[in-house]
């Protein structure tokens, strides 16, 4: 990288999750409004977070999955990128991200999409990156496409909330 650092553009970086963030994560992962894009079906509680982040293993080869903190350089918590289901045979790895309510459209999930693009491949080795957005989500679906993501195809009835069913975008981005 010629001396760039790679988790950060100087205006966010992307870091490993620290005990401090136990609060922040704990509001987000019970934000219920945003239950139905994801897996979550119930709160999480205080402890769980904390054990959750104070045994986090952050080797993404041994556990398959990374999360790191979207901070600012005052170190202020702006939302979460989850890189999970790492194939390192296959080359490729999920990302899901989340950006607090309080910065959103801002450019800051842009920012850190990049950031982690960078990472996954001149880090992780990885060819491919990939995530799966509710086509109702069009804020994730636009964010996506405008970092290169491309649609390639449609999993229909995909997330279930409560009786009905949404169907999910895959988004692909190949580094070439």
């Amino acid at each position: 990288m010629n001396g760039v650092a790679l988790l950060t553009d100087g205006q966010i970086r992307l870091r490993a999750l620290e005990p401090q963030d136990i609060d922040i994560t704990l509001e987000w992962e019970n934000d219920s409004t945003l239950w139905h894009l994801g897996d979550t079906r119930a709160p999480f509680s205080r402890r769980q977070i904390e054990e959750y982040i104070m045994t986090y293993d952050g080797d993404i080869f041994s556990a398959g999955q990374l999360r790191l903190m979207i901070v600012d350089n005052n170190d202020r918590p702006l939302g979460a990128i989850d890189m999970y289901n790492f194939d390192p045979i296959n080359r490729r790895v999920a990302i899901g991200i989340l950006v607090d309510s309080r910065v959103r459209r801002t450019g800051i999930g842009l920012r850190a999409l990049e950031l982690c693009k960078r990472y996954c491949h001149s880090r992780l080795g990885v060819r491919q990156v990939w995530a799966l957005c509710a086509v109702t989500n069009r804020p994730s679906v636009g964010l996506f496409t405008r970092s290169g993501f491309v649609a390639n195809g449609v999993l229909r009835s995909w997330l279930r909330d409560g009786d009905s069913w949404t169907d999910v975008e895959l988004m692909q981005y190949i580094f070439e």
